[in-house]
């Protein structure tokens, strides 16, 4: 189905205009006898002026027409009625609308080219109903481009997939004409909004004269808007974007720059506190030590010796002694300043050099280790029954968790 054609007299002639565009009346063509004298604009072959159920006027090629790309894809009547009111709609906007006009090369064809009148800019309005990929229609569009035309492609069907790939819209058929439906947005409170439906002409009104223009937004489409890559909009929104971004930057920076105070100011504080723990650790220590030193020169001679031995039977000391020479290379034995009030009624765990560096206390059902040196702290369980089973480093903070019977070593001496 074509609606364009070549008359050996007229030149081209438009089934879709009252006077076929060349002041004659559609009877001159159709149904004329003898046949009127019109071909394709394409091939060049005859072709004959025909109606439809509908009344739609249209050319049909005659019989044996060669392979043209006319006679090959033809044109649908809601295509051809898209174009038509896209042609309309650009004429009432002032613009000059041709339809089907080709690049002088042939490398483009322009459903409905508009123009200025003075011939400063050129505009091809494209009505795409049939499927087709957004490499396919950026491919289109830029060729055109490269000549200079710029474009705008349409749509009424619900979801086209190609939709804000190039400059687009998707048009919907109301009791008020057609309107533009979806691609002409606003942004107002941090997003782009849909901009209230208005008449095709109006929209190509306003592009002509550059009120609205293509743009790629950097905020999101508000819902059910779906996220497009171009739409169409007045420069004073896309101003707006423009100032609300660099204030979203900017306090984006602030709460940056905040934080970082705020991380700087708890660093200190851990810095302080880690200083004041480790004088801290350091004093109680020394006067663990002394309590040590004090208790062996107490009990000197057999007796000691006794106690110490007695001690070393104790349920679960020497695992725990066993534990700390395999893990971390510590000989140690029981203290004899158990009765000190700062081992809790726990066992302390004296190294060769005569300083705590660990407590070992048994409760019904659970057993600890708890470290008292500035040796690197670990958290671990040793069951009798089974191997040790590893946890993460304590940061010289006490644990409160209670287990199976097990041996823990903590990181933090109470004085």
């Amino acid at each position: 189905m074509a609606f364009r054609a070549v008359h050996a007299e007229w030149g081209t002639v438009f089934a879709h205009l009252p006077d076929l565009g060349c002041g004659q009346a559609w009877e001159a063509v159709w149904k004329a006898r003898p046949a009127a004298p019109i071909a394709c604009a394409e091939c060049r072959h005859p072709m004959h002026a025909k109606t439809s159920y509908s009344g739609l006027r249209f050319f049909a090629h005659a019989p044996y027409a060669p392979d043209c790309e006319i006679a090959r894809q033809g044109e649908s009547e809601a295509h051809h009625l898209l174009k038509l009111e896209l042609a309309s709609a650009a004429r009432d906007a002032g613009a000059h609308a041709e339809l089907e006009v080709r690049a002088p090369d042939g490398s483009w064809r322009a459903d409905v080219l508009a123009a200025d009148p003075a011939g400063t800019w050129r505009m091809a309005l494209e009505a795409q109903l049939s499927p087709i990929t957004a490499a396919d229609i950026t491919a289109r569009t830029e060729r055109m481009r490269e000549d200079g035309v710029t474009s705008c492609w349409f749509s009424d069907r619900p979801r086209p997939p190609w939709l804000g790939t190039v400059p687009s819209l998707r048009l919907a058929t109301t009791e008020n004409g057609v309107l533009v439906a979806e691609g002409l947005v606003k942004f107002a409170q941090g997003a782009w909004a849909a901009a209230p439906q208005v008449p095709v002409a109006d929209f190509l009104r306003w592009v002509f004269s550059t009120k609205v223009a293509p743009h790629a937004p950097r905020c999101h489409l508000s819902y059910p808007q779906r996220q497009l890559a171009q739409v169409w909009t007045a420069p004073q929104y896309t101003a707006a974007e423009d100032t609300f971004l660099a204030e979203e930057e900017k306090r984006q920076r602030e709460r940056e720059e905040q934080r970082a105070r705020y991380m700087a100011k708890a660093a200190k504080k851990r810095a302080d506190t880690d200083q004041k723990n480790a004088v801290s650790r350091q004093a109680a220590l020394k006067r663990a030590t002394a309590a040590e030193r004090d208790a062996r020169r107490r009990n000197r001679g057999p007796a000691g010796e006794r106690w110490q031995a007695q001690l070393m039977t104790r349920q679960g000391v020497q695992q725990a002694l066993d534990h700390l020479a395999r893990e971390h290379g510590i000989a140690a034995t029981t203290g004899l300043s158990i009765t000190d009030h700062r081992w809790a009624g726990g066992t302390p765990l004296i190294g060769e050099d005569g300083v705590p560096v660990a407590v070992f206390t048994l409760s019904p059902g659970w057993s600890t280790v708890r470290p008292v040196s500035c040796r690197r702290p670990v958290h671990r369980q040793l069951s009798p029954s089974g191997p040790p089973r590893s946890r993460s480093p304590l940061a010289g903070r006490t644990t409160g968790a209670r287990t199976d019977p097990v041996c823990n070593v903590g990181a933090r001496f109470s004085p």
